[in-house]
């Protein structure tokens, strides 16, 4: 299960197991979000959880190329923004080469 919930608009916090189903929610409630936010930044809390699939990483990598500003709290969310981070950045060094 995963909740997603739109606090103070520019923020999406996901709760739960980021896995699908649950991956095409966050996919459709950023790109909501993004339409009313007019090109400020979204930023997408991940305090609360606890689990990320295969997809859900992709998703998130989605965003973050998207310029979605994803922030987690835990170590384990740290760890899989880091290795997503680097991961986007190897993407755009084999893409300009």
């Amino acid at each position: 299960m995963l909740k997603v919930s739109i606090i103070e608009s520019p923020r999406l916090v996901i709760e739960g197991k980021l896995i699908a189903p649950w991956t095409s929610e966050l996919r459709a409630e950023s790109t909501r979000a993004r339409e009313v936010l007019h090109g400020r930044e979204l930023m997408v809390d991940m305090k609360s959880l606890i689990g990320i699939s295969q997809e859900g990483e992709n998703v998130l990598l989605e965003l973050m190329s998207d310029g979605v500003n994803p922030r987690g709290r835990v170590v384990f969310t740290k760890h899989v923004l880091n290795q997503l981070a680097l991961r986007m950045r190897k993407d755009l060094r084999d893409a300009n080469q």
